[in-house]
């Protein structure tokens, strides 16, 4: 080994020597159906942005640098922090309701770094995948993901390819948290938790060909969006909202461009599927973001970019590219 090799080696290794344990959790474990899998990139959990400016503008042995350096500094939280904190408050009673991993295209030395942020903000995160580079989303099958978060646009685009809940995060998104001990998610309806067979009719006929569309056919279900099975693991673990075995609670909201008549389709469907939300937001073009602000979701799921553009202003939000807006 040359001295340049023995040098960085020696590096890792002290860094190795510095990391904290783990601390250790012993949990109850339900089963694998009931549990919901969050996958998260390390950009969408915490705050990496100064060191993704040098990853893109110079090769990774210099963000390996500058990661393995500040391996002692914990990053600080990114636009998902808070509700991948509240989520995992469903585990308070010892019941393993919730599993975060972290899903990471960064390399296996800079996720020393990433855990060493875990560990720093107290979040019982165990698990890590690091690909050095390469397109993580083939480990969401392994993993039973019901969600992906991540800031790389291709990544989340094959995740839903795959049929995978996936979302891009703005990470410049706004974030206040004023309620700590409530989950609260939001989600668009057509192509998010909704095909986008009425979007289609929108988009090539116009506003009344698809308000006429939706009447006529009311009461058939809309068939499912991507994001309909993270809605149903979210309702199942509200059924521990309801045993009020642990104090933290979620809420989930239907924001939705679709006005009367078209209102009453989004809702048999969600009856037709068992679930219910807790508020229905009928907005008729009106703009997402004021309401949102109101709302104050945790995280807000849209496929189109100008409303994620708007919510990203007031509420952390993602980008679904799926269906007719995205093609």
């Amino acid at each position: 080994m040359d001295a340049t090799r023995y040098a960085r080696a020696t590096r890792v290794a002290d860094a190795l020597r510095r990391v904290t344990p783990a601390r250790a959790y012993t949990w109850a474990m339900p089963s694998p159906h009931s549990q919901l899998v969050v996958a998260i990139s390390s950009r969408a959990l915490f705050d990496f942005e100064e060191e993704n400016r040098v990853f893109e503008t110079a090769d990774d042995r210099a963000y390996m640098k500058m990661q393995l350096e500040r391996v002692e500094s914990p990053a600080k939280p990114g636009v998902a922090f808070p509700l991948v904190r509240k989520l995992l408050g469903f585990n308070a009673d010892g019941v393993r309701r919730i599993e975060v991993v972290i899903l990471s295209r960064n390399d296996p030395v800079s996720g020393l770094r990433v855990f060493r942020s875990v560990r720093g903000s107290g979040l019982a995160i165990e698990r890590g995948v690091f690909t050095r580079g390469r397109a993580p989303y083939n480990y969401l099958r392994p993993l039973n993901a019901n969600l992906f978060l991540s800031a790389n646009a291709e990544d989340v685009k094959a995740a839903l390819e795959a049929g995978y809940p996936a979302a891009r995060v703005y990470t410049r998104s706004a974030a206040a948290d004023s309620h700590p001990d409530e989950v609260r998610i939001a989600f668009d309806g057509d192509a998010v938790l909704f095909a986008d067979e009425a979007e289609r009719v929108y988009q090539s006929q116009g506003l009344a060909a698809f308000q006429t569309h939706e009447a006529d056919h009311a009461g058939r279900p809309l068939p499912p969006g991507p994001f309909k099975p993270l809605l149903e693991a979210l309702h199942r673990l509200q059924l521990a909202d309801d045993s009020d075995k642990v104090s933290m609670r979620l809420r989930t909201a239907l924001v939705t461009a679709r006005s009367a008549p078209a209102h009453e389709r989004a809702i048999r469907t969600l009856m037709d599927w068992n679930i219910a939300v807790d508020e229905a937001l009928f907005l008729g073009g009106l703009d997402k973001g004021a309401f949102l602000r109101e709302f104050e979701p945790d995280f807000y799921f849209d496929d189109q970019t100008r409303h994620v553009d708007s919510a990203s202003r007031h509420v952390p939000s993602g980008h679904v590219p799926h269906g007719i807006a995205n093609e």
